[in-house]
Parts: C-alpha cells; sequence; structure tokens
C-alpha cells in the first residue's frame, strides 16, 4: 500500500476522535533515515471537545507527559492549527502510553502524527494520511519513523523538498520481534552528534547492498537474505559507545533462531528479529548470557509487526 493511495486520515467533523499510534524501530541496520518497521504497542489518545482544558495521562513514562505545557502532542496540535489560521479549540484529553520515551521506539513520531491527526479533525483541514505523514515528518526532520507510524508494516522511505514518498509492505512471515532495553535513555540529537560528516565508498556501497537485501527480505520471508542483510557501516559503529548493548548482542545475528540484531533508531535499545516458532525462553537465555559481563539492567519486550495508524 502506497502513502499515496492511503484513505482519507479524519471524515466530518465530530467532537471527539480517538487515535492508535504504533511505536516504531527505524534504520533496522543499514536502512538509515530510509527503512522502518512498526511495533505492536502503542500510543492511544481520546480527545473531545471540552469547556475547560484537561490531560489525563495513564501508562509507561506517565510523568514524563503529564506536563500539558510540555506536551508534544498538545504542542504539534496547536502549532499545525495555528500554521493553517484555524482557531484552537479546548480539549479534554486522555493518553494511554506503551512506547518507551528516548529508546529508539518512534515515542517523538507517534506524538507528532497524534498532534497533526488530532489538529486535522478538529480543524477540519481535510488532509488524507499522506498529508499528515508529510507534515509529522518535516516536523521530525526525517520520515523513516513517521511512514511506519502512519502506513504499518515494513515501510521505505524518502523526503525530497518537503514531499514524503512512502511505501508500506507485510512480510509474508510473521516474524517476532524482541527489543531489549536499557535503564538509560538517549536522545535522537545526541546520537546524531556522533556521527561522521562524510563516508567512505565502500562504506557507502556496502549500505545500499544492504538495504536492497534487506528490503527484499522482508518482501519475500527469505530468512537466508535476512541473516545478511541488517549489518550496517553508517551510523551503528560510531554509536556503540553510547549505546553499549549493542556490540554485546551483535555477534547475536544470524546464530540459531535470531535472524538479524540493530540498533532501534538512534538507540540505546536493540532489535532483534526472531523466528516465528522461536522458544522465547531460549531465545532471552542466549541475550541474558550474552550481556552476563554488562553492568546494564535490561527489559526484554516482545512484539510483532504492527498495523497500521488508526488516524480517527
Amino acid at each position: 500500500m502506497s502513502a499515496h493511495n492511503a484513505g482519507r486520515a479524519a471524515g466530518p467533523h465530530r467532537e471527539s476522535v480517538r487515535l492508535r499510534l504504533p511505536a516504531t524501530s527505524a534504520n533496522l541496520g543499514p536502512g538509515f533515515d530510509a527503512l522502518g518497521l512498526a511495533m505492536n504497542f502503542h500510543l492511544h489518545v481520546t480527545a473531545a471537545l471540552d469547556a475547560t482544558p484537561s490531560l489525563n495521562v495513564t501508562g509507561r513514562d506517565a510523568a514524563k507527559i503529564q506536563n500539558a505545557d510540555d506536551n508534544l502532542v498538545l504542542a504539534t496540535f496547536r502549532e499545525v492549527l495555528e500554521d493553517n489560521r484555524k482557531s484552537v479549540p479546548v480539549l479534554a484529553m486522555h493518553v494511554h502510553n506503551e512506547i518507551p520515551l528516548g529508546m529508539g521506539c518512534g515515542s517523538s513520531a507517534a506524538a507528532l502524527v497524534a498532534g497533526v491527526a488530532l489538529a486535522n479533525h478538529f480543524g477540519e483541514l481535510g488532509w488524507n494520511a499522506q498529508r499528515v505523514l508529510a507534515e509529522a515528518s518535516r516536523r521530525e526532520g526525517h520520515p523513516d519513523n513517521v511512514a511506519a507510524c502512519v502506513l504499518g508494516g515494513f515501510t521505505a522511505s524518502a523526503m525530497r523538498d518537503g514531499e514524503v514518498h512512502a511505501i508500506t509492505l507485510q512480510p509474508p512471515k510473521p516474524w517476532q520481534l524482541l527489543l531489549v532495553l536499557p535503564d538509560a535513555s538517549l536522545s535522537t540529537e545526541a546520537a546524531r552528534a556522533l556521527l561522521p560528516e562524510t563516508y567512505l565508498r565502500q562504506d557507502a556501497v556496502a549500505n545500499v547492498q544492504n538495504v536492497a537485501l534487506l528490503t527484499a527480505a522482508f518482501a519475500t520471508g527469505d530468512e537466508f537474505l535476512l541473516r545478511r542483510a541488517m549489518q550496517d557501516r553508517m551510523h551503528q559503529p560510531y554509536r556503540q559507545l553510547a549505546c553499549p548493548l549493542l556490540p554485546k548482542l551483535l555477534p547475536l545475528a544470524g546464530s540459531g533462531a535470531l535472524l538479524g540484531t540493530a540498533l532501534s533508531g538512534a538507540g540505546p535499545s536493540v532489535l532483534l528479529v526472531v523466528d516465528c516458532a522461536a522458544e522465547r525462553q531460549s531465545v532471552e537465555a542466549l541475550v541474558l548470557q550474552a550481556l552476563q559481563d554488562t553492568q546494564e539492567n535490561v527489559e526484554l519486550l516482545w512484539t510483532q509487526i504492527a498495523e497500521a495508524a488508526q488516524l480517527g
């Protein structure tokens, strides 16, 4: 399903709306700022017109999201309406969050998409999903997480002169996903500051080749390709010092039921793609054994590839 053919993001004006935005993992190894994957845990937002503004937050990191003056969903909602010369209505909003903040799981992309979708709905902007995607991508600065959040599945995307081109596919095999999350978060800005300004030609060529193979692997369910295609030379080698789980877990890629390993987004979490028939307990034991010499306390979060966002 191409973003160009996506249905309308919101219907006629209603007094309330319910949104569901999936978590996402971007890059997937070699696909820096181009590839993304929707994951089956979500940011849920319910909003309604009201005489008195309110924000009620439950779920993961609720205390960090609760401040209405520093809430990315509400800030984006207001900015989009003001940019389009629309009045900003008063909302009573409930947020239930399942996405870890600052862990490379697309929390900011989900919040931006939610804010744009709310503005589209209550401002009666009439935007389709492609326009919502483009607006949120412009605010994020790159489309990889946003495309996966809006479209679901495995996505490839690019942004040129403010226009986003994106496509999604659902892999034919229901591979399991395992996220390994450390205690400490890492901002995208800090992670980007670790990257070099230029790359060697052989490193760029290797990544282009791996992106082609990785896309083919997700399209066909080819596990042989997947085991070899998640290798990266453009961002993971430079982020290892700030993401200490990565060098410990990268060697597991391609062994047994572990089909691929990559930094999740900018990190610090690590994403493992696991055979659909694998026994979770044995995979967890393998992961914990690889991390036994570290001082990190980790959380293991199992999930699977998610469907598209519910935008209204």
